[in-house]
Parts: structure tokens; C-alpha cells; sequence
């Protein structure tokens, strides 16, 4: 089955740097669309980045200049570098990512990894 498994997750001060990736594995023919997305406590998920096939890419104006959304192709994965952290960055982050399997294109996400940053 067609699995997207984060990591790089963990706590950092304001002002440091983390580096999530996601990972796909499984049966598929291609991936469109990859992208980034959130939630903090009491709030509704929300978009963070996204990157398509073509390597263009679109940022949530809150982490505009601040993040960084990469794709490799060739390794099915895609990075969120995140720069100049914000304790309003401390969220869940979901990958997700639009696969072309069997029966179509469908959606999937990960399991989601935390990111807590300390003021």
C-alpha cells in the first residue's frame, strides 16, 4: 500500500531551523502535487507549502521567506526546510501528496510529526 512517512520533526528555540522530509513508498505510476501542511492545537489544518511536478511551488503568506518546500523526484520525497522559527510555527505537520495509482488519482497524507518551538 502506498504509505507517506515523515520525519525530521522535534523542538528548537525561536529563531533556529528544522528540516522536515517525507517520504513515498508503495505501488504507484507518478506524483503530482506535494506539499506541507499544519495544525496547532484548537486550530483547523492549514496549508504551509506545496510543490507540483514541475517544481513550481506556493507558500501560506505566514512562512513566505521563511520556508523553503524542495521536491527529489528520483527519491519520491519532499523537504520543508524551515527557517527563523516562530513559537506560531509549534504545529503538527502533515505531509501529503497527489499519487497516481491503480484505480486513478487519490490524495494521501502521513501520520503527521510535531514541531514545538520554545520562546
Amino acid at each position: 500500500q502506498v504509505q507517506l512517512v515523515e520525519s525530521g520533526g522535534g523542538l528548537v528555540q525561536a529563531g533556529g531551523s528544522l528540516r522536515l522530509s517525507c517520504a513515498a513508498s508503495g505501488v504507484f505510476f507518478r506524483i503530482n502535487a506535494m506539499g506541507w501542511y499544519r495544525q496547532a492545537p484548537g486550530k483547523q489544518r492549514e496549508l504551509v507549502a506545496t510543490v507540483g511536478s514541475d517544481g513550481s511551488t506556493m507558500y501560506a503568506d505566514s512562512v513566505k521567506g521563511r520556508f523553503t518546500i524542495s521536491r527529489d523526484n528520483a527519491k519520491n520525497t519532499v523537504h520543508l526546510q524551515m527557517n527563523s522559527l516562530k513559537s506560531e510555527d509549534t504545529a503538527v505537520y502533515y505531509c501529503a501528496a497527489e499519487l497516481w495509482v491503480i484505480d486513478g488519482s487519490r490524495d494521501y497524507w502521513g501520520q503527521g510529526t510535531q514541531v514545538t518551538v520554545s520562546s
